[in-house]
Formats: C-alpha cells, structure tokens, sequence
C-alpha cells in the first residue's frame, strides 16, 4: 500500500501577523514557517505508523509551494517520509492547491491520501474533499482513529454527541484531527538521512485559481475589562446590549 500524505506550511502561532502591498498579501519578512501540525502531527505520524505496522510499503510527501517550502518538506522527511514531491507553485486558493496535488497523484496509484483536517492559518478545511473529488475517491473527514486491513480501512469521526465509525474500500482520502496519532520529533538520524532523501520538483499544471483575495484586516484591538458589581446588574445588561452587542 502506498500512501501519500499532503503537507503545508504555515506561520509559527508565534509569529506577529502584518500584511503588505494594500493589506492584499501575508508578510512573511522574519516569521518562521512550520509544518502545519495537522499535517505533521497527525496525517503524517499515523502514516508513518501504518508502514512500521507493515500495512504500507511507501510513505510519500506532497507540498504546493516555492523554494522556500523545502526546509518544511525536509522535516517531514526527517520523521520517517521516505520521497517528497515540491509542485512548483504559490497559491493560497484551496481550488488551485487541490487540482495541482490531484494532477500530480493521478497516475501514482496511491491507495491511501491523509491530509491534516485544515490549515491553522486560513482554517478552511476544503482542501481533501476537494482532493478525493477530484481523484473520484472516497472521502471521510476529520477522523479520530485509522486502521487499515488488506483493501478495507475503517474510520472514526467524531460527530455532534457522539462518534461514528465508517468502512470503506481503498482508494480513499482521510482528513485527520487529533486522535488519530501522536507527536514526533525528529531524531538526529532522521535528520542526516532526510539530507540525502529524495525531494523532487514537479512542474505547475497550470490549474489556475477560483479566488483571489482582496483585502485582508487585522481583529479590532482588545479594550480594557469593565467590572460590574454584584448589585449593578442592570448596568451589566445595558453594556451586554448596547456596548457588546451579545444580547
């Protein structure tokens, strides 16, 4: 079984936000970009837990991005990714950065694509449903627990007051959220074998975006704590109706 798991980069949550050319684009001067800990954290680790299992033979990584992705893309390999795939674009259009990955597995023969459930800087989360579309695979989202047996995988997801556990045929995409593995750091083995591990570059298909962003604006700055007394309730109501508009 081959499974190819997709990675992203994304600002540290450290990283002090501020935008460029007219508010229009993310200024990335000084801020460290990390894997995106979806991807890392879960998509990647369970897949690398499924080759040790013996379940899958190959463990490949994908990223859309520029040059500047592949240290990114050289961590994940540092943590068991066997070759990487850089698809030699920059895009933020979900659309775009799905039909560049659909384009380049189409004729992998992947049996397994896991993707983290969402980037933790745009936080949409469409990327996979968009994937297995367009591969015509199945889809189950936001998974808790993965297990693979032969050509069947069976799924857990957690859903409004409970969980459900589905079972579906290989080929498939999985989005993964916390559950499905836990935390690794590299070790420093993994870090000298990544060097040499294969990173290949893989032209643009030209896929093109849906959307384009027009403006972006930072969250109104936070204003001073009011305190009301336990005798001032209807002060408290007037502020909850007429300052904080909550009621």
């Amino acid at each position: 079984m081959k499974i190819l798991v997709c990675i992203c980069q994304v600002p540290d949550t450290t990283a002090k936000i501020q935008f460029t050319d007219n508010n229009t684009k993310f200024n990335t001067q000084g801020v460290t970009m990390i894997i995106n800990p979806y991807d890392e954290w879960y998509a990647l680790v369970r897949a690398l837990e499924l080759k040790e299992a013996g379940t899958a033979s190959a463990v490949h990584l994908v990223t859309v991005g520029r040059a500047d992705a592949e240290p990114v893309i050289r961590k994940a390999l540092a943590l068991g990714g066997d070759e990487a795939f850089r698809i030699d674009a920059d895009s933020n259009d979900t659309y775009e950065i799905a039909a560049e990955i659909a384009a380049f597995a189409k004729d992998q023969n992947y049996d397994l694509i896991l993707c983290g459930k969402e980037s933790i800087d745009y936080n949409n989360g469409m990327v996979p449903g968009l994937l297995a579309g367009m591969l015509d695979m199945a889809y189950i989202g936001f998974a808790t627990r993965i297990e693979v047996s032969g050509s069947t995988a069976t799924v857990s997801r957690e859903i409004e007051g409970g969980e459900e556990v589905d079972e579906t045929s290989l080929p498939l995409v999985i989005s993964c959220q916390k559950g499905v593995a836990e935390q690794r750091i590299p070790n420093m083995r993994g870090i000298m074998a990544a060097r040499t591990k294969p990173l290949k570059v893989i032209p643009s298909s030209g896929a093109g975006a849906l959307a384009t962003v027009s403006s972006y604006e930072m969250p109104p700055a936070k204003t001073g704590v009011k305190m009301f007394t336990a005798d001032q309730m209807d002060e408290l109501v007037a502020a909850l109706h007429n300052e904080a508009k909550a009621i």
